[in-house]
């Protein structure tokens, strides 16, 4: 039971990385479901002290991920529209690499001009609201990923402290 615990662990930590950079996948929570398995585990140690304060964690940077981009809109006078601009653009770059990595950057940013052009025609006042939507959406992506990737180090680190533990065939 412990191996599948572990390589269903080991899967919620990938699509939580990935829901990172996806809007529709809550990446740092779903992290956390891995590192809950994880300690679910006979092998490894419960600890829930450590397990709350990662929920915690996980949970504050995702409904902070749906206010970072609202800010930054607002601080440089955008709209929703710049908002989703952002979000289609990333979708964009995610399923349609034109760019390749550089994909990730440039069509949000296109995504939230053409949104704030679409709302208000007034180009100046467009790029500096789609600048805003833009920083706001990298900010709140950057810090998922940030929380993503501690939580699958701390996956790797535990899953190879508690190996021999782990990989036990005994009946």
């Amino acid at each position: 039971m412990d191996i599948v615990l572990l390589i269903i662990g080991l899967l919620c930590m990938l699509v939580g990385v990935l829901g990172s950079f996806l809007p529709v996948l809550p990446g740092p929570p779903i992290s956390w479901v891995g590192l809950l398995l994880l300690y679910l585990t006979k092998a490894v140690p419960e600890n829930w002290t450590l397990l709350i304060i990662l929920l915690v964690v996980a949970l504050t940077i995702t409904i902070l991920d749906y206010i970072i981009p609202a800010a930054g809109t607002k601080k440089f006078g955008g709209s929703k529209y710049g908002i989703w601009g952002s979000i289609l653009g990333l979708l964009v770059a995610i399923f349609f690499p034109i760019l390749g990595p550089f994909g990730i950057i440039i069509w949000p940013f296109i995504g939230a001009l053409v949104g704030e052009l679409i709302h208000n025609s007034d180009q100046k006042r467009a790029l500096k609201a789609a600048f805003g939507s833009f920083i706001g959406f990298l900010t709140g992506t950057f810090l998922k990923f940030l929380v993503t990737l501690v939580y699958l180090g701390l996956f790797i680190w535990k899953a190879v402290e508690y190996g021999p533990e782990l990989f036990t065939f005994s009946a």
